[in-house]
């Protein structure tokens, strides 16, 4: 069986930070259930959402994704703050083999 397209590329990482919006806090009860939809939807568009955990502090939902681009991902991301229920911010980040090809390119 063939490889798809998706898995012939390096997918990218992103950490995704969520605050609940008033909906949000409205319906936290729900906010499992909103989370594995979110993962359905990452998956319609090509974003895996590896894991997600609920924090304490200034973020109250921190997921951690793979994209195949910053493109990608954006447009993931707003989607899912289209959905009301939380305000995203949304990081790339780098392994560090990532990194070391990075720093191997400096002048």
């Amino acid at each position: 069986m063939g490889r798809t397209v998706l898995e012939d590329c390096a997918m990218a990482s992103y950490i995704l930070l969520a605050t609940y919006t008033e909906q949000g806090i409205k319906g936290i009860k729900d906010t499992v259930k909103r989370t594995s939809a979110v993962k359905e939807l990452g998956k319609k568009v090509g974003v895996t959402l590896k894991e997600s955990y609920w924090t304490l502090g200034q973020y109250d939902v921190i997921a951690l994704c793979e994209a195949p681009d910053d493109a990608t991902m954006t447009a993931f991301s707003l989607s899912v703050a289209r959905l009301g229920n939380v305000k995203t911010q949304t990081l790339r980040a780098f392994s560090g083999q990532e990194m070391s090809d990075v720093l191997a390119k400096l002048t």
